[in-house]
């Protein structure tokens, strides 16, 4: 389907909530105030359709009738979240009947519909799926995806992921609703610990009881593992958790010590790059993690290298570093297993700029950091680097914000943000510019998103 087909089918309320937030996305006070010299406040995907997208109510039988109504609306909120989509759901179910009324959809604007019917299967239910192109009046995709009890653990994330299928069947991208937030939070004692929280900002869980300092959380490509930063043998060490078992272990010392801060893991989940500082030779450093062997010195010296982060090949890597002086430390790019690096950041020889905390979109050639021109407020940035990196866009504009990382759909951006009220975790999407909080009120840090998470069983 078309972007002009699509456009063509949306209500005229459609089209003005859509101006009206790019209006409220982009103030012209707000780039005058708060912009970047040389970089754009601006969306980084441009020009992207929403068309409408209505939940017919969802029925049940063989038990699953009961349910119905929870599953349509944690896909609801899921396929809103997506931000691919103007959303006609919540509808009173006297509206529509058991049999698809395309006439009735295609008067009331929409372009997509999906149905749904929950049925009871064993110990657990099914959920029947249907994608309908309204304008042609047929049904174009359709799947059974397997729920377990709703008092099972991953009873949420099984209606995620068919969320997420139904993204791709109409849009033909991932989705990111079946996937986890880490970060850091901080507690009265000044303590800092693991924890994670959905995509949709419900199931916070506490991952780690330390009671020390743990910092800079990072996913491993298949979602079972973690690695960070922790305190807790009086030395910060990198360690690595298996979320499901709970067994850890630690990576082995650099000779000359030094501190271990900053883990990412390479794309096939076997090396995992990191940094020392304070070290004889301190720079970033890589480890088989799958060998449990091979420690490899990738880039440093005299200056601190770190904050590494993967392309979704793997054959380039992003880090901060301080070589051009501590006061202004600056984004990089180099071959993943070293060499000469260019600078991506908006840095010119003898000039100002504090750009830290690279991640690399797991789907495509962004690059997002947090910067500023000098210490204090920063804001949220995304490097294109189609266009080498020259192509710079400002996402935020007011309040602090730090600490990007990209969800698996390469479109949403989790950060840490500071607004009047306090800190809190944000996500915004990188197409519409559209802000949603997502953990309100705690002192919050470093935040990772998880990739899409499959089956726990």
């Amino acid at each position: 389907m078309t972007g002009e087909r699509e456009m063509g089918r949306w209500p005229m309320g459609l089209w003005l909530a859509v101006a009206g937030s790019a209006l409220i996305a982009l103030p012209a006070a707000a780039q005058e105030r708060d912009s970047i010299p040389g970089v754009s406040l601006g969306l980084v995907y441009e020009n992207q359709p929403q068309p409408a997208l209505a939940v017919q109510p969802f029925t049940g039988r063989f038990g699953g009738a009961g349910l119905a109504a929870d599953v349509e609306a944690i896909m609801g909120r899921d396929l809103r979240n997506s931000d691919r989509f103007e959303v006609m759901d919540s509808l009173p179910a006297g509206l529509v009947g058991d049999v698809v009324d395309y006439t009735l959809w295609d008067r009331l604007g929409a372009v997509w519909l999906i149905t749904g019917q929950v049925e009871g299967a064993g110990q657990g239910y099914v959920l029947i799926l249907e994608l309908h192109d309204v304008i042609y009046g047929r049904s174009v995709e359709r799947g059974r995806f397997r729920l377990p009890d709703p008092a099972d653990p991953d009873f949420r994330m099984s209606v995620h992921r068919a969320s997420d299928q139904a993204v791709l069947w109409a849009t033909g991208d991932v989705g990111m609703a079946a996937s986890r937030i880490v970060f850091t939070m901080t507690d009265g004692d000044n303590n800092k610990d693991l924890y994670i929280i959905d995509s949709d900002a419900e199931n916070l869980t506490r991952l780690t009881n330390y009671r020390d300092i743990t910092l800079s959380p990072a996913w491993s490509p298949d979602g079972q593992t973690m690695a960070f930063t922790s305190f807790k043998s009086g030395l910060p060490r990198i360690y690595e958790l298996d979320i499901h078992t709970g067994e850890e272990r630690m990576l082995p010392e650099v000779r000359g010590g030094g501190d271990y801060i900053t883990p990412s893991y390479h794309p096939d989940g076997k090396t995992l790059a990191f940094a020392v500082t304070g070290s004889a030779r301190s720079g970033v450093f890589t480890y088989n993690v799958e060998r449990d062997c091979c420690l490899a010195f990738l880039s440093g010296g005299r200056w601190y290298d770190l904050s590494p982060t993967y392309a979704p090949d793997g054959k380039w890597m992003a880090f901060q570093t301080d070589r051009f002086g501590s006061p202004v430390p600056q984004i990089m790019v180099m071959p993943a297993q070293g060499g000469d690096a260019e600078t991506l950041s908006p840095y010119e020889y003898g000039g100002r700029g504090y750009y830290t905390s690279p991640d690399w979109s797991p789907v495509g050639d962004l690059v997002a950091f947090h910067g500023a021109i000098r210490r204090g407020t920063y804001h949220i940035l995304v490097a294109d680097m189609k266009n080498d990196g020259r192509r710079l866009r400002q996402l935020t504009w007011e309040g602090n914000n730090e600490d990007p990382s990209w969800a698996p759909d390469g479109r949403h951006l989790v950060f840490v943000g500071e607004r009047r009220w306090g800190f809190g975790l944000f996500v915004v999407d990188v197409a519409t510019g559209r802000l949603r909080a997502l953990l309100a009120g705690r002192r919050v840090g470093v935040p990772d998103w998880s990739p899409a998470l499959g089956s726990e069983r």
